[in-house]
């Protein structure tokens, strides 16, 4: 009899971790997210067929996303984007995806399992990242529809602003790196817990 592989977070086992930080900041995993690599000519014949499939427009803007929690495209690059989507099959959008985009010279490919999602929110969650990030994570000027591949801590990561207050983000970090990136935030929240 063949063994069934059972899919698992590089995360499995902070729960209660990420439950015992400091009230002004939140931590939760995000795991199993549908994440796709998409390259295609955004000015191609083949783009309009992708907002088609994806509801939405390709951002043409760097350091920007477009869409909500079922789907979103992040600008990585001049012609690629990471797709995410929490309720969409990785394998469905894939096939649609690489139908539309293959005979144009563009590609689509599942990277789901190539990084972890960390939800950070909370009152200090600015704070926090300010701690191991040099971008400028004012509000006026990281805000929502905002996303940046930068390094949080020793890990890099695709940070994406999620308001326009500062108070709510999303951290795509690579599989490899989520227990470094989880137990680094874990420790730099500590210092939200001390009082007077």
């Amino acid at each position: 009899m063949a063994e069934t592989l059972t899919a698992t977070s590089p995360l499995r086992g902070y729960r209660d971790k990420f439950a015992n930080v400091p009230p002004s900041v939140e931590l939760s995993e995000e795991p199993f997210v549908a994440m796709l690599d998409l390259r295609v000519d955004a000015d191609g014949p083949a783009a309009s067929e992708v907002s088609a499939i994806l509801g939405l427009q390709l951002p043409n803007t760097p350091s920007t996303y477009v869409g909500a929690d079922t789907l979103t495209a992040i600008w990585m690059a001049p012609d690629e984007w990471l797709i995410t989507g929490g309720t969409v099959p990785a394998v469905a959008l894939e096939t649609q995806l690489r139908s539309a985009v293959g005979e144009h010279g563009g590609a689509a490919i599942d990277v789901s399992a190539q990084r972890t999602t960390i939800r950070l929110s909370g009152a200090n969650a600015r704070d926090l990242l300010a701690k191991g990030c040099s971008l400028d994570l004012h509000p006026t000027v990281f805000r929502k529809g905002t996303a940046a591949q930068t390094m949080l801590g020793l890990a890099g990561v695709v940070l994406i602003a999620l308001d326009d207050a500062g108070t709510d983000y999303r951290i795509l970090v690579r599989s490899t790196f989520a227990r470094y990136l989880a137990d680094w935030l874990i420790d730099a929240a500590e210092e939200f817990g001390i009082t007077g």
